[in-house]
């Protein structure tokens, strides 16, 4: 668990900084950096979907996900979380004061679902739990950090509480890989990667282009696609099971 603690940890520190020493960026500094970044991103979640062995799979995975995850509405009740933890700390309706100026919730989901997917968060997790080796993890710390000193200067401290999916996501996982490690094959790891890395590809689109309904634009809910990344590794599973 030494990795996603330190990573957790990494993501609060570097966010406080950004809401109370970084806070007050020009927006338009603001607006030059998170297209910069969002470029960035989808450089990173493309060239990692590019490793997927079985584009078939990928597109199925991607398509299912996105049904399923939509019958749930993942991203409805990723917002009302966030909404909740920000009613309950007092800073409803973007009340003035360092880090509260944007949207809680904008920084809460954004920031959650890009440090949770994406093949650093998911093969660095299993190492971790299989092997004691945190170097993955401690290389996305470093990368998370950075991120988090941007998003918290520009959307405020709900980026801080991305430390805590972040932290239960990445240690259900290191912690799941003992109990499950009989069935994780390269092959599993490789392709719940690969979709992984084309989610953080659609938050770097989110960035790039700006919903806007007169534009005819309108954001991905990057959250509804989230079971996409296990459809590879249940599929998988089944397959290597029946041969």
């Amino acid at each position: 668990m030494l990795g996603p603690i330190v990573n957790a940890l990494v993501i609060v520190v570097c966010s406080l900084v950004g809401c109370f020493v970084l806070r007050g960026i020009p927006p338009r500094f603001e607006e030059i950096i998170k297209k910069a970044i969002g470029l960035s991103i989808v450089y990173v979640g493309i060239k990692g979907s590019f490793e997927s062995e079985r584009v078939l799979l990928l597109i199925m995975s991607i398509v299912g996900g996105a049904v399923i995850g939509e019958l749930i509405n993942i991203d409805k009740l990723m917002n009302r979380l966030g909404d909740w933890a920000e009613k309950k700390l007092g800073l409803s309706g973007g009340a003035a004061g360092a880090g509260q100026t944007k949207g809680f919730s904008q920084g809460f989901v954004t920031a959650s679902i890009l440090f949770c997917t994406g093949s650093m968060a998911i093969v660095g997790s299993m190492q971790s739990g299989l092997q004691g080796n945190h170097e993955t993890l401690f290389a996305k710390s470093i990368l998370d950090g950075s991120i988090s000193l941007v998003f918290s200067a520009s959307m405020g401290i709900g980026v801080l509480f991305s430390a805590i999916p972040v932290l239960v996501y990445q240690g259900g996982i290191a912690l799941a890989s003992l109990a499950i490690r009989d069935y994780l094959t390269p092959d599993i790891i490789r392709e719940m990667s690969a979709v992984g890395n084309l989610l953080v590809a659609a938050i770097g689109f989110n960035f790039l282009i700006p919903a806007s309904k007169a534009a005819g634009f309108s954001a991905i809910k990057v959250a509804n696609l989230i079971p996409a990344i296990f459809i590879p590794w249940a599929y998988l599973a089944i397959v290597n099971f029946l041969h």
